[in-house]
This record gives C-alpha cells, structure tokens and sequence, in this order.
C-alpha cells in the first residue's frame, strides 16, 4: 500500500513539481519572472518613501541615508546584470527588500514602516505604466509626423476614395494620409486624458485602510512626480483601471494600424500598385523569385490579436474580484508588458513603412478615373447649373452611366449630344467637372479633398503636433 502511495504521488507531482504541493505553490505564487521589469519603479518608489518617512520623524536620518545608499548600490547591480533575482522571494518587493537586508542590516526594516506590498505594487505599476504611456504618445506623434510628410508631399497625388472597397470618389492621397492623422491624434488624445486621470499617488494607502503613522502623502507624490495623492485607500489598491485605460487605447490604436497595414497589404499587389515597399519592409518568396512579400504589414496586423487578447484578459480577471486587493491582480502586469512591447514595435514598423513607401501616383491617378468615380460630380453639376433637384439629378447621371458602360468609355469621353440625349440642359460646361482633378479641386468644404484644403488640415496639425 505505500508503494501504491508513493506511485500515485509522484504522477500526482511529478514532471516539473516532483518535490510536490510547495514546488507547485511557488510556481503559482513567483511573479519576479516578470515583475523584475518595474525594478527602477520599485527602487524610485521606496527611496521617496524612505525620504518622507525621515522628513516626518518616524525613521532617522541616518536610517534614511543608509537606506538610500543601499537602493542605489541595488540599482546598480541590477542594471549591470550582476543582481541575482530569486524565486523563493516571490517578487521584486521581496528580492529587493533582502538584498537591502543584506547590505545594511536593521536600518533595512525600517523602509516597510506605513506601507504595505499592496500600496507599494500599486505604486510600481502605475509609475510604469504612466512611462509607458509617455513613450507611446511620443511614438505616436512620430507616425502623426510621417503622415503629415507624405501628405504635404501628395497633396494634389488623385487616388481613388473607396467605399465597400468600391471605386467611389476621387480623393487626393493627401487626404487619405490626413484620415490616419485624424485616427493617431485621436489614439494620442486618449493618451493624455489617461496619463492625467492616472496622475494620483497609491503609496500610503498601505494594505487597504491606510496608516496611523504620521506620513506625508503629499510630499510623497509631488516626489515622484504625481499630481496629488489618491483619495480613497481601499479603492487605490484595488484598483487597476489605468492598466485597463492603457490597453484599452492600445487595443483602438492597434486597430487604427491594422487597418493602415490592411491598406498596405492591398495597394502592394500587382493587381492595385499604388504603393511600392522598400525591402526593408518586406520579404521575398522561398519558392517564387518574383514575389515581394509585406510581411510587416501582415505582422502588424497579426499584433492587433495580441492586444485586443491582452485587454480580455484584464477586464476579465478584474471582474469579479471584490474589495480590495485579491492575488488575482498578479495577473495584470503580463498582459500590459507584453502589449505595449507589442504596440511599440507596431508603431515603430508602421512609422517606418509610412517613411519609406514609394507612391506609384500614376497607377493610382489611373484607378481615380475607373468605376465612373466622378458621377457624383455630374449630379452635383445638373443640380447647381440645370437646376435639377438632387434625386432627379442622381437618375439622369445613373442613365448617363449605363450609357457610357453601354459605349465603353469614360463619362468624360460620352459626346455632348449622347448627355443631351439623357437630358437636354446639360451643356458643354460640365465636361469641366468630370475629370478627377477638376472633381477633387471642387471638394472645397471644411474637411473636403481639395488640395488647398488638405493643405489648411497639415498647417492645423503641425501647430498642434
């Protein structure tokens, strides 16, 4: 029977898990294989604490010196690859706080007096997070910077404008470039609006009631460079909404990219050709030699998965998780780590191809004029000219159409007696709106594709960039 015992036990903690229940508890409690990433947080944090806790009294100032004298000689290590981070210490609260130990001795103790990991992780990541979201806008102004570029280059380049990925209207390529402008400002506004709602300070808050100590929250946040102390102690550390408000916004502006990359991918065929990739920016075929493959803009695409999987993820753990803290809430840091890394190589790429494309401005003003793109023009010219309401205008152009498919020619090329024919107050005007430059030109209104109003759109966003 106890053979049978033993047996059983080993399938039951074997493999990885073989000195049994502990092994398996403290590979489900550790997180220093990827919290180790706030150490400079960590370390920043506990140094404005330990300062604020002399300043008030409740530690020496010896104390303090020592304390900080030590965090900074941690920092180094770390940073120089010679810091020896240990599971068994679960975190990387934990890993410092016992090199501390070992560096200073009692004096080390002191650091943790009205504070508690609760209040200390929340502090760590939402300084990272707030980093983070600091480097992202700056990303994202990089690729708002390139677009302006290529659309002041391509103010007057014709494409085709789609709808259903249908030939629709005539636009520039410049105004298509300012629609992603429009969509990366948006992503860079959402940015700032979390950075400021983030800006309050957890530390203090201690395990979830706050602390009888004597401390200056105040001091503690202006320290390390918080607007104003958080106001509630329960809700600070059970709170993770700017983690949520991050991915959030990397989840829109990941699919801001990936409908830019979806874009890229179409318009480097044979079959569209409108833009050509650098081989910077792609790949050729282990197989076919005449393939110029844009893998980055296909991985791109791909990253938008990753984020979007990242947001589900969080919101999931935290919804059901009551007041205050709960270990669930180790599972937030991940999930964030691995989008923004994520968000940024997908930024970086995209500024990259944004730069680095060649626009084939012939073949896309020889896709402009496909599909009868400018009949909207004609409705627009027989209501402004013949007086036509707009309705009747629209059927008249729809009979001239299905004449011109019927003849094989370009609206513009229809002779002036067949319009005629269609309707009799069409006159030799109009043939001055049914080229795609002469229709892009008219599209004047506040917002419109016309060159000079494209360039009015780069003149308002290079003052704000």
């Amino acid at each position: 029977m106890a053979d049978g015992n033993s047996k059983s036990s080993n399938q039951m903690w074997g493999g990885r898990f073989a000195s049994g229940p502990d092994a398996i508890m403290e590979e489900i409690n550790a997180s220093i294989g990827f919290d180790k990433k706030l150490y400079a947080q960590d370390i920043r944090g506990s140094k404005a604490h330990a300062a604020m806790l002399a300043h008030q009294g409740i530690i020496s100032a010896e104390d303090k010196d020592q304390i900080v004298a030590g965090l900074d000689t941690i920092l180094a290590e770390i940073e120089s690859g010679r810091f020896e981070f240990s599971r068994r210490l679960e975190d990387i609260h934990m890993n410092v706080e016992a090199r501390l130990a070992a560096l200073i001795g009692p004096a080390a103790g002191r650091l943790h007096t009205a504070r508690s990991r609760n209040d200390q992780v929340a502090l760590d990541f939402r300084l990272w997070v707030k980093e983070e979201m600091g480097r992202t806008e700056k990303a994202l102004t990089g690729l708002i910077s390139a677009f302006l570029d290529r659309a002041e280059e391509h103010a007057d380049t014709v494409m085709p404008g789609f709808t259903h990925l249908q030939t629709a209207q005539p636009v520039t390529f410049g105004h298509h470039c300012m629609a992603y402008v429009e969509m990366f400002g948006r992503d860079r506004s959402r940015v700032r609006d979390a950075i400021a709602r983030l800006d309050e300070c957890p530390i203090g808050a201690a395990a979830l009631a706050g602390t009888g100590f004597p401390i200056d929250r105040h001091m503690t946040a202006q320290a390390l460079g918080f607007r104003e102390p958080t106001r509630n102690s329960i809700d600070t550390v059970s709170d993770r909404d700017f983690a949520l408000e991050f991915l959030s916004i990397a989840a829109i502006a990941a699919t801001h990219l990936s409908r830019l990359a979806e874009e890229i991918v179409i318009w480097s065929t044979p079959q569209f050709g409108f833009i050509r990739l650098s081989d910077a920016f792609s790949t050729g075929s282990s197989i076919m030699p005449q393939k110029k493959n844009p893998d980055a803009a296909e991985l791109v695409r791909a990253k938008t998965g990753r984020i979007n999987g990242a947001l589900i993820a969080l919101l999931t753990v935290m919804k059901g998780l009551p007041l205050a803290y709960s270990k669930d809430m180790q599972e937030d840091k991940e999930q964030v780590f691995d989008a923004a890394e994520s968000l940024e190589l997908a930024i970086a790429a995209m500024t990259g191809m944004v730069r680095d494309l060649t626009v084939r401005a012939d073949r896309m003003k020889a896709a402009a004029g496909s599909g009868y793109s400018t009949a909207t023009d004609l409705a627009d010219w027989l209501v402004r000219e013949a007086g036509l309401p707009f309705r009747d205008a629209h059927h008249v152009t729809g009979r001239a159409v299905a004449l011109a498919e019927e003849r094989g020619c370009e609206l513009s090329e229809l002779p002036l007696a067949d319009l005629q024919a269609v309707n009799p107050a069409i006159t030799d005007r109009v043939y001055g709106v049914l080229t795609v430059e002469a229709s892009v030109a008219s599209r004047t209104s506040f917002g419109g594709t016309a060159p000079s109003g494209v360039r009015r759109q780069i003149a308002w966003w290079r003052e704000r960039l």
